[in-house]
């Protein structure tokens, strides 16, 4: 191969994972991560040069066997990871009442403890050298407020959010890591609320900017993770159209 970067991307198999991979292929080779290998295979066949992309088939709710099974991937398969970006989400709308244990389980495994463990693995000198240069986790705006029936996904997010700054610390100067809020956008784990027209209106309203696309994502995960923002580590990047700063909606 010649001298293009690693990329990992998690939750590749659909949404704004797959846009993100799709995107990033023409300047890295990318890993794609995700539970579902067809799925995977067809974000792969979408991406340039599809037949040098990888693809790591992992459910990141097994946070038990994660590190094994990562770094036996990037073993065998000679390869040095140089950027990540945590975009594997899980998230179920509950009210209070319907809240459980293993719902929390569950959110969190995904949401936070598997990007913590992969971070940690690419931190593994013997696995990965000194590769690492820049992690971007895909948190939300939902951190910074509250929201009814949320109340599980938005403490991953501010976990997440709060992991991001700490590593932000730990791992410098070495590696920078910054975490992107979006707001509104249109993926697979959202599409439900969009087959809901009034809720949209009401959701467009909030937004000063309307609502946002995947690609409004990628602009900023792409600059977190360029030369640009080699002065930049440790921020929350908020990409929701202004929502979050909208106190007329």
């Amino acid at each position: 191969m010649d001298n293009k970067e690693w990329i990992l991307i998690t939750g590749a198999s659909s949404g704004m994972g797959r846009e993100m991979a799709i995107r990033f292929s023409s300047v890295f080779w990318v890993i794609l991560n995700g539970r579902d290998f067809e799925r995977l295979e067809e974000t792969r066949q979408l991406c340039e040069d599809s037949d040098k992309q990888l693809i790591w088939q992992y459910d990141l709710g097994n946070v038990e066997e994660l590190e094994t099974a990562f770094i036996g991937f990037l073993s065998g398969n000679n390869v040095q990871v140089n950027y990540f970006v945590h975009c594997a989400g899980f998230m179920k709308a509950y009210p209070l009442k319907m809240v459980s244990a293993t719902l929390f389980q569950s959110t969190f495994n995904v949401n936070v403890i598997a990007g913590a463990l992969i971070v940690k693995s690419l931190m593994n000198r013997k696995v990965n050298a000194s590769a690492l240069k820049s992690v971007v986790l895909i948190s939300s705006n939902i951190s910074n407020f509250g929201a009814k029936a949320f109340s599980v996904y938005g403490a991953s997010k501010g976990a997440v959010d709060s992991l991001m700054r700490s590593f932000a610390v730990e791992l410098a100067p070495r590696v920078r890591v910054n975490s992107v809020l979006p707001g509104g956008v249109r993926t697979a784990m959202t599409e439900h609320m969009y087959q809901d027209e009034n809720l949209i209106e009401r959701m467009a309203a909030d937004y000063p900017l309307g609502l946002g696309e995947v690609k409004d994502i990628y602009m900023a995960v792409k600059f977190l993770l360029s030369d640009e923002a080699r002065w930049v580590t440790g921020q929350q990047f908020t990409v929701d159209g202004g929502r979050t700063i909208n106190i007329t909606g």
